[in-house]
């Protein structure tokens, strides 16, 4: 995007009302506006932006704006108030007997649109000054990866998406699924979020030197992240076994990883011991966790896992291990006790009081008013969206060459009228035109 466009955008940006999500408000108008669509639209575009500026190593332009127009509290708000309407609306939305959309596109677009923005801090949170812009809100913003962190750990079993599965979540097939399908696929999504809300966790952590002494406290004491870490790596729900196969998740995908390759330490893996670094070895951290007996007996289950395969990928994790030999044979320092007044988070309580009680109002309000377009406004809705996602920027966010629709293998051909689907032979498009067609129709 050209730099004047990036501004205009980021200084656009702005929370919106929970009974707002979804809807339009002033979207139809030529000029930059305040309506739910609009602002979603802005965030995918500055996301596409960030990842393709990041892979060329020119992602400053847009992390100084966000940081010059204080933007970094918007968007966690924003993510938050998403967050929240997935957990209290959108599953009465899926209850409600009489809500038979025509098309569940709008609904989709909600859903991804907290994946894009936990895609969009992850790109800019490895700047430190975004992590200082974020200043109070950055409470908000720890909670809610713990959250996520807390529910990857309980997931006894890791979700893989198959080839069938992947056709539900296209955007454009999505006005085939009802919205109870939708709910399922939503879980399946919730899984990407959490890795994402992990990686910005870590980034968090590299700045414990700048962070206020409560978002320490929250991380350290109040939600005991170190012992959380120490689960992930357990249990490791980004491998999987499955007929025999072992499986990583990488890139947004599940690949089949040869035995040779099964020690090799993934980006994933990176990020949790890189997180358990900077909570365990750094002195401001040192000085305020509570070391008690059960913290104890956690955290040195990692030594199992310190094998010499994985300090020669991670030479500093060498400073872990020596920590770890200490911490089973002396006793540290109670943490300092000292008289503070703590802050607290406040975007998740707030928008949870001001909502207390109208939930299945805003889900009937939004089923009758947002979720429920006519043709015309859900043919304008396809064509913005497909104008905000070009074929040109698509291709080049993607890691790998295309794959079928059907089967997942690689594929060579598009649909040739909407230019939406790929497909690896004419049997496999023909199968799926059946599906693919009211989407299909809707694009062309």
């Amino acid at each position: 995007l050209p730099p004047a466009e990036v501004e205009a955008l980021v200084r656009a940006l702005q929370a919106t009302e929970l009974r707002d999500t979804g809807g339009q408000g002033d979207w139809g108008m030529p000029v930059l506006g305040t309506g739910w669509l609009l602002q979603q639209e802005y965030v995918e575009k500055l996301n596409m932006h960030a990842i393709l500026s990041a892979s060329m190593g020119q992602e400053q332009l847009l992390t100084e704006l966000l940081v010059t127009y204080a933007k970094i509290p918007v968007l966690i708000e924003e993510l938050i108030s998403v967050e929240i309407w997935k957990h209290k609306i959108f599953p009465v939305l899926c209850r409600l007997e009489d809500f038979k959309p025509r098309s569940t596109f709008p609904i989709y677009v909600v859903l991804r649109h907290e994946a894009s923005i936990i895609n969009l801090l992850e790109t800019v949170f490895f700047h430190k000054e975004v992590c200082e812009a974020a200043e109070d809100s950055v409470l908000d913003l720890i909670d809610y990866c713990y959250r996520k962190l807390i529910s990857l750990a309980d997931q006894s079993t890791p979700v893989e998406l198959h080839p069938e599965d992947l056709a539900g979540l296209s955007s454009m097939q999505a006005v085939l699924v009802p919205p109870q399908e939708l709910q399922k696929q939503a879980e399946m999504m919730e899984f990407e979020i959490a890795l994402k809300a992990l990686s910005v966790l870590r980034f968090i952590t590299d700045r414990v030197e700048s962070l206020p002494l409560s978002a320490l406290t929250r991380m350290l004491n109040t939600h005991n992240l170190p012992c959380l870490l120490v689960q992930l790596v357990e249990h490791c729900p980004w491998s999987c076994r499955e007929a025999g196969k072992f499986k990583k998740f990488e890139n947004g995908i599940w690949h089949v990883v040869p035995p040779e390759d099964q020690v090799k330490m993934t980006k994933l893996d990176g990020q949790v011991w890189l997180a358990l670094l900077n909570l365990l070895l750094t002195p401001e951290c040192q000085h305020t966790y509570h070391f008690d007996g059960f913290n104890k007996s956690q955290l040195l289950k990692l030594s199992a896992f310190l094998t010499d395969v994985l300090i020669d990928q991670m030479p500093n994790l060498v400073e872990i291990q020596k920590f770890l030999s200490r911490l089973a044979v002396t006793e540290p320092a109670p943490p300092k006790k000292a008289l503070i007044l703590e802050q607290v988070p406040v975007i998740w309580n707030h928008i949870i009081m001001k909502n207390r009680g109208k939930w299945e109002a805003i889900a009937k309000h939004q089923a009758k008013c947002v979720f429920s377009p006519t043709e015309e406004e859900l043919k304008l809705r396809a064509d913005r969206w497909t104008q905000t996602f070009s074929l040109d920027m698509m291709e080049a966010l993607a890691p790998d060459k295309p794959r079928c629709r059907v089967c997942g293998a690689e594929a060579a051909k598009r649909c040739s009228r909407c230019r939406n689907e790929w497909y690896c032979s004419r049997v496999c498009q023909v199968q799926h035109w059946q599906k693919h067609k009211a989407a299909c129709n809707l694009m062309a």
